[in-house]
């Protein structure tokens, strides 16, 4: 499998053991940065090229990792085509996959260790759309929530 996989400055020590795990699961590793630590760089643009590599299917699934996992989740969610999430325990990282067809995994270093984001990226990878009619119709929910325009009132 391609993974896409980015970090900023939170979550740059987490990445290359992550990218190195995932070469030895493999995978093929697309790293789109950060390739130095600096203090400065925002976790937008770094979370926005993970998944527009998923959105383009450049990339089958997506790790992100920022400081909590939350505003890299936001960034992502906000590609079409690309379903994050923050997952911190390994049920949300199998069923995310399972039931919702994620293919964006959000990380927070500075709350996961490597032991744990390790058991993480395998379950998240390991896991498969169920493809059931109720899963299905869900999805189908969330794409059509997804294409439609939305002018929200100001009063």
């Amino acid at each position: 499998m391609r993974i896409a996989i980015g970090a900023d400055h939170a979550g740059y020590n987490l990445k290359a053991p992550l990218s190195e795990l995932l070469q030895t699961l493999g995978h093929e590793v697309v790293d789109i940065g950060a390739h130095s630590l600096d203090q400065n760089d925002d976790y937008p643009d770094l979370a926005e090229a993970v998944a527009k590599l998923v959105a383009r299917d450049s990339a089958q699934r997506g790790i992100i990792l920022c400081g909590s996992g939350v505003g890299a989740s936001v960034v992502a969610n906000k590609i079409q085509g690309v379903r994050a999430a923050i997952c911190h325990d390994m049920y949300s990282a199998q069923q995310g996959v399972e039931h919702d067809d994620m293919n964006v995994l959000c990380l927070g270093a500075r709350i996961v260790k490597y032991d744990l984001a390790r058991k993480l990226v395998t379950t998240f990878l390991s896991a498969s759309f169920t493809c059931e009619e109720r899963h299905l119709r869900r999805l189908g929910k969330i794409l059509r929530l997804e294409s439609e325009s939305f002018e929200p009132q100001i009063d």
